[in-house]
């Protein structure tokens, strides 16, 4: 019997959640944080809100944040994602 996969962090419970909440409630603006650790599709998929076929098709594409194979794992570098959000920033601005 298996278990359902579920994403490895929750945006919901991140240590981030409650600095945005203390930041919105003290009148700053939110920031949005990353985990420190290296993430994967699903988590990617859960950041942005999007289904896990787009990040894969995004991966196929090269238009995603740039990722990398851990023997047959997909990985992201969270500094890499942060730069490419910047990235996109930038290139609608």
């Amino acid at each position: 019997m298996t278990r359902p996969r579920t994403p490895a962090f929750d945006l919901a419970t991140d240590a981030s959640v409650s600095r945005r909440r203390a930041a919105s409630q003290a009148g700053g603006t939110p920031t949005r944080s990353l985990p420190t650790r290296y993430l994967t599709p699903e988590d990617i998929s859960a950041l942005f809100e999007v289904p896990l076929e787009t990040i894969y098709q995004w991966r196929r594409k090269r238009t995603g944040p740039p990722g990398f194979r851990v023997g047959r794992h997909l990985r992201y570098d969270p500094a890499e994602v942060a730069q490419w959000v910047a990235d996109q920033n930038r290139e609608v601005a």
